[in-house]
């Protein structure tokens, strides 16, 4: 995979730095756009993802846009994300501040023959990232994957309504 295809890591959140590392990857017979609709439709994650809570836009809309700050709650804990990376249809990124933690979330989109391939990931740094990650391995490596499995079922539904 090239530059291109992959995450674009800040250096402090690079997977090689960072304590705490998850990637997962999954196609989606829809086209990226679609995906990337439903991706930005943050407020309305509750209802798709399990593990997304609370969702607030600054400036009170549905949608992530370029350098937003949004307030969510994730593993049972309330977070201050902000948009670092926005290229349409293609990458989505945010870091992600908490008590005990502090993260970088990213998402990649390729398109294929039949959809597209969704790549997230995620670094984590803090107290509590570690004690959930010992307590709880591969709780956040599954979660993630029960997020890119709502996002295929919406994708496959369609773009969300305006």
């Amino acid at each position: 995979m090239d530059q291109a295809e992959s995450i674009r890591w800040p250096e402090e959140f690079a997977p090689t730095r960072a304590p705490i590392h998850v990637r997962n990857e999954l196609a989606i017979s829809a086209p990226p756009s679609t995906a990337w609709a439903w991706l930005l439709r943050a407020r309305d994650w509750p209802s798709w993802y399990a593990n997304s809570h609370d969702v607030t836009i600054e400036g009170g809309g549905p949608d992530l846009t370029s350098g937003v700050t949004f307030q969510w709650r994730s593993f049972g804990v309330s977070l201050v994300s902000r948009v670092e990376e926005f290229v349409p249809d293609t990458r989505l990124a945010w870091t992600a501040r908490g008590l005990g933690v502090r993260a970088y979330h990213a998402w990649l989109l390729r398109p294929t023959t039949t959809g597209c391939t969704v790549v997230t990931e995620e670094t984590q740094y803090g107290f509590l990232a570690r004690v959930g990650d010992l307590l709880m391995p591969s709780q956040m490596q599954r979660w993630h994957q029960v997020w890119l499995e709502g996002l295929r079922k919406k994708a496959q539904q369609g773009p969300p309504r305006q």
